[in-house]
């Protein structure tokens, strides 16, 4: 077989699914596993997807990134696993079935039955996987698809058991009664790891309210809440005692106590400003002073301090209700309370809550009024205060948000709902409490599923004491993280988390294995093998079922000790316990452990980054840090956000979301693949079409290089195997392309090796544009000339040389092209190359072929051409116009006798008929420098006419040479320090020149003309339009012409003297005066008159 030619205008998407076709025809992925059985294992951990939805773009960053890296670690020769993984349980699954059926309650799908909706969680999962499926194969992710990982597996729950009955032998595992963050919507609780991630900014009603001081006629605490809800369950109010409070008597006689710090304090004001953390339409916030004034005025009658101010006994705004006055507490009843008839109205006073467990005022001046409201049960820093002080807890709230009984008016009430907010406030200003009320923004949580708003809400939940964090603390560091700082901030997680809740009130998750007693004991059961030993009840109609609600339900066990007889916890597990295990239960953990040690730690893990220090990263640490005391992964690389072109979040509802699907069959895999891989992690990936066409150029770039070779390789029948290269046939452009190639090899194995990909694909571009822009365009003439000589041999097997290491190289970042053009490249060239690319080895870096000092030399080369291509931009003189000479200015003598010894590259390229050398730049070029006002204005004040007036009177020549060995001018002995960004230097070409300078070469071009340059000029653009006119035609790159014309006078007079270059440009053998038969007919405009040109092929 030989190379076929190759259309230039390719379908990279109708080629992916061939090449997908052909991977899945020829089993290709499973040659690949074979090839490298038995070798070294790389171990890479996937972090599940949730099965839930299709995917989004944003998923496909995050496993483009797995895919790179273990194609590479492939080709590199190690064994891997490619297991992929499915998060299956939690809330997320459930809101969708909800949805589905049309449920908007907890108590609707008790009233549908739990096992009708756990199997239709089941189902979604299911349903979703497969499509995640098909479309991460669409992707290029190459896994073990019929060995995925489910987190809903017997295994992976069975394991996550295991653990926490380690943890329940430790005296870890614990219920407790605490305020957290909870969902009316849901019906359940959300730990501190879940609540960041929905945060939203809203703006809620607040208030300011008196409270009416017990013993002092007409005298207020002045309160701010942006929760009015809350004010039901008062129980006291918190001061700062180091503070000053101020007093004010306003015109109806009422005095008010709040901080003297707040009553002119602009509240809000850089957000309302900036409009950063402000919601629209929400106006400016007044001042305290400014409420008062506007309620007819106030004077201030002094000051004095918090401590004064503690042991002040007040009435409450809803002592009327009867949760106020039950002994107690109410619904949660302290018995000590109660049998002192303690309730929460004989505990209504000002105190010191002290500072929080970091040394910081719990009570603080600025926003507020300095006194704070406190309500043990609806507040987690209020019951923390509650418990140190035995305050009684009022829990208002039920699971649905509502208002419990014994609230007056608002029980049924919803306290998230803005019409309850309404009434409360109505209420307080019929009764004489309201002062003010205001829209006010914050940022505010919400289901980070659901999107309703949480309150917070006294509960009983289960908890795993977290006073062993330092065995967490001490694996964090034998990771390598990516970014570095990843390190610090999963520090600065465990440094200020709580204990772990890890109970759900909801149904589709894994089962709590948690049986618990009527003398208040429970037991933690470690294994399904553990639960048949000690059930009495239900186990036979459970044994067939996974260990999931209602089957386990329905499981009694005697406990071993006490011999009780108890029930099933109905909590489910919080669905990070579900992830964090799996480094245990995929591997085999508690079944095969020489498997699990061959695979244990992993190698590699890859998640996004915001958020994942709370929930995966710290579920992982944590769990094996119990479970065996060490990392479990080697290496973590964290990625950002993708967002849209214009760096918002994707939304369905803003009409700026990406699907997968769309994506792909839009831009092409392998563009998104290259987008996905230039990004620097760190950073976020604004994703849309406009960036995507950007990339697809690019790749259209090296399709071209390819379909370049393949075109004139077939042509002229060249065989690579038999025709390989001999270095010392090679011209100094091939040396050099084939030291960039087996430099850019090198570069790949650091980068990819450090997962870089970044890096790599950053270098990789810059390959290309020398390769595509330089190698093949300089080369050119050596694949068309007829001669089969040994140079055209020698760039033939150069560029075969390049091609094949670079499909190679790109193969893990672009394995659709890489490996179409493989199948054509190589496997037509070589009857003996595998089957395809991704059977091959990763590319190994030739030292020989690395001349560093070549390279330097070519790179300068065409620096000199880059700052001569400059400096004809700024003039008015066409490119195709050619010039007398060139001058160059450079103080390397190798450099600049490497540019002498191969200037013909030089005039070619710059359209100059000589090149010379001259040793002062300032010949060529004066400089004008100026300083810039901005940041001199900013760094030297007053001092910027001085330094104006310094540069102006200083040797020009001096600074610049001093700014670009130094990036730095320093002016006055030191007392003036300019950097690169301080100043503006202009140059300006002598007379007759134009010229530009960068990196120390400096190139001038002279640009008087004479005749034949003119003449020659007037060819050149004769050529451009030939050319033009042959694409059009359809004429094929080989494709031999004849020509026929009407030109005259100049033009005739410019083409008689310049025949032979025209027809070797252009590719004519014949022209013609009269042509009788034509392929090609256009008329086209020279200086302002019009001329009809033929075309004929010649073939």
């Amino acid at each position: 077989m030989s190379i076929k030619k190759v259309n230039n205008k390719v379908d990279f998407i109708q080629e992916e699914h061939q090449v997908l076709d052909f991977w899945k025809k020829n089993k290709i992925f499973d040659k690949r596993r074979s090839k490298n059985k038995g070798k070294p294992p790389w171990s890479f951990i996937d972090g599940p997807i949730t099965a839930n939805n299709p995917m989004g773009v944003h998923h496909a960053w995050g496993r483009t990134l797995k895919d790179i890296y273990n194609r590479y670690k492939s080709m590199k020769g190690f064994e891997l696993r490619y297991q992929n993984g499915f998060d299956c349980q939690g809330l997320w699954v459930e809101i969708e079935v909800e949805k589905e059926l049309g449920f908007k309650t907890k108590r609707e799908v008790e009233e549908y039955g739990i096992e009708k909706f756990v199997t239709l969680c089941k189902e979604r999962v299911d349903k979703y996987s497969k499509i995640q499926t098909e479309q991460s194969k669409r992707l290029g992710y190459w896994m073990d698809w019929e060995n995925s990982y489910y987190t809903m597996s017997d295994e992976n729950n069975y394991t996550i058991w295991s653990f926490l009955k380690k943890l329940w032998e430790e005296g870890k595992i614990y219920k407790g009664s605490d305020v957290v963050p909870w969902s009316g919507r849901s019906g359940t609780s959300y730990s501190q790891m879940e609540i960041i991630e929905g945060r939203k900014l809203v703006a809620h009603t607040s208030v300011f309210v008196r409270f009416p001081i017990k013993d002092r006629k007409n005298e207020y605490l002045l309160v701010w809440t942006t929760t009015p809800w809350t004010l039901s369950s008062n129980v006291v109010v918190g001061v700062n005692t180091n503070l000053d409070y101020v007093k004010i008597k306003t015109d109806d006689n009422s005095i008010y106590y709040f901080a003297k710090d707040n009553l002119e304090f602009q509240r809000l004001e850089k957000q309302f400003k900036e409009k950063k953390q402000w919601v629209d339409g929400v106006p400016k916030l007044k001042t305290i002073s400014q409420i008062f004034k506007e309620k007819g005025g106030y004077e201030e009658l002094g000051t004095i301090k918090g401590s004064e101010m503690v042991g002040w006994k007040y009435d409450g705004p809803y002592d009327d209700f009867e949760a106020q006055k039950e002994y107690g507490g109410y619904p949660f009843t302290d018995d000590d309370l109660k049998k002192s008839k303690i309730n929460s109205i004989t505990q209504h006073q000002v105190i010191d809550p002290g500072k929080d467990n970091i040394g910081n005022d719990i009570v603080v001046a600025g926003e507020g009024t300095g006194i704070v409201h406190m309500a043990p049960g609806c507040g987690d820093i209020d019951h923390k205060i509650g418990t140190k002080l035995s305050l009684v807890n009022i829990a208002p709230l039920d699971d649905e948000s509502k208002f419990i009984e014994k609230f007056g008016w608002l029980s049924g009430q919803v306290a998230t709902e803005k019409l309850t907010t309404e009434k409360i406030i109505e209420d307080l200003k019929k009764r004489d409490f309201l002062v003010y009320a205001e829209q006010y923004p914050h940022v505010y949580p919400h289901c980070w599923r659901s999107g309703d708003e949480l309150v917070f809400r006294l509960v009983d939940e289960w908890y795993i004491n977290m006073d062993w964090r330092k065995k967490i603390k001490d694996i964090v560091d034998d990771i390598e993280w990516i970014p570095e700082w990843g390190s610090d901030r999963e520090h600065e997680w465990l440094e200020k988390m709580g204990d772990w809740m890890i109970s759900k009130k909801r149904f589709w998750g894994l089962a709590l294995p948690i049986w618990v007693f009527e003398d208040g004991s429970f037991f933690v059961v470690g294994s399904k093998e553990e639960l048949a030993e000690l059930a009495v009840e239900g186990f036979d109609s459970f044994s067939n079922h996974s260990p999931h609600r209602p089957w386990i339900d329905k499981v009694k066990i005697k406990h071993p000790k006490t011999g009780l007889i108890g029930l099933r916890v109905k909590d489910v597990g919080n669905p990070w316990l579900d992830a964090g295990i799996v480094p245990f239960s995929t591997l085999n953990y508690n079944t095969d452990r020489k498997y699990w040690e061959k695979w244990f730690p992993g190698d590699f893990v890859v998640e996004c980054f915001p958020g994942q220090f709370r929930n995966w990263f710290y579920s992982l640490l944590a769990m094996s840090a119990e479970m065996e005391g060490k990392a479990p992964f080697k290496t973590l690389l964290g990625h950002a956000l993708v967002k849209d072109e214009n760096g918002r979040e994707m939304h369905k509802s803003w009409g700026n979301a990406i699907w997968f699907d769309d994506a792909a069959e839009k831009m092409g895999v392998d563009v998104m693949r290259w987008m996905y891989s230039l990004q620097n992690v760190e950073q976020n990936l604004l994703f849309g079409y406009g960036a995507a066409d950007e990339v697809r150029k690019k790749l259209i770039t090296l399709w071209n290089v390819y379909s370049f070779y393949a075109t004139y390789a077939a042509v002229d029948g060249f065989d690579p195997i038999k025709n390989p290269f001999k270095w010392e046939n090679l011209s100094v452009l091939d040396q050099w392309i084939i030291a960039k190639t087996h430099l850019l090899i090198q570069n790949a194995d650091q980068s990819l090796d450090t997962f870089r990909a970044d890096a790599f694909m950053k270098n990789f571009e810059m390959y290309l544009e020398d390769l595509s822009n330089w190698y093949i365009r300089r080369n050119r003439r050596r694949f068309w000339k007829s001669e089969d000589d040994e140079d055209k041999k020698a760039a033939y097997a150069t560029l075969y040389h390049v091609l094949e290491n670079v499909i190679k190289i790109i193969a893990p970042v672009l394995p659709f092209v890489s490996d179409s053009i493989y199948q054509n490249l190589i496997r037509n060239s070589d009857s003996n190359s595998l089957e395809s690319v991704h059977l091959c080895d990763f590319p190994r870096s030739n030292k020989e072929y690395i001349n560093m000092g070549l390279i330097k030399n070519v790179d300068a080369l065409k620096k000199s051409v880059e700052l001569g291509r400059s400096a004809r931009n700024t003039s008015d003189v066409r490119i195709r116009q050619p010039l007398s000479k060139a001058l160059f200015a450079l103080e390397d003598d190798k450099v600049s006798k490497f540019i002498l010894d191969n200037q013909d590259i030089v005039l070619d390229e710059l359209n100059v008929k000589s090149l010379e050398r001259i040793t002062e730049a300032d010949k060529l070029i004066d400089y004008k420098i100026k300083p810039n006002l901005r940041t001199l204005g900013q760094k030297y004040g007053k001092g910027l006419s001085n330094i104006k007036k310094i540069l102006e009177d200083s040797n020009v020549d001096l600074l610049v040479k001093e700014m670009k060995e130094k990036n730095l001018i320093k002016l006055n002995n030191n007392e003036y320090q300019l950097e690169r960004e301080d100043v503006f230097i202009e140059t300006i070409a002598s007379e007759g020149f134009s010229a530009a300078s960068d990196a120390g070469i400096t190139v001038g071009l002279a640009l008087d003309l004479n005749q034949d340059l003119i003449l020659e000029g007037i060819v050149r653009d004769i050529v451009r339009i030939i050319q033009s006119m042959r694409k059009k035609a359809g004429f094929a790159v080989e494709d031999r012409i004849n020509i026929s014309w009407e030109f005259d006078g100049q033009i005739e007079q410019a083409l008689g003297k310049f025949e032979s270059y025209f027809k070797s440009e252009t590719l004519t053998n014949n022209i013609e005066e009269n042509m009788n038969g034509f392929d090609y007919e256009e008329v086209v405009e020279i200086n302002k008159k019009q001329y009809k040109i033929k075309l004929k092929s010649n073939n």
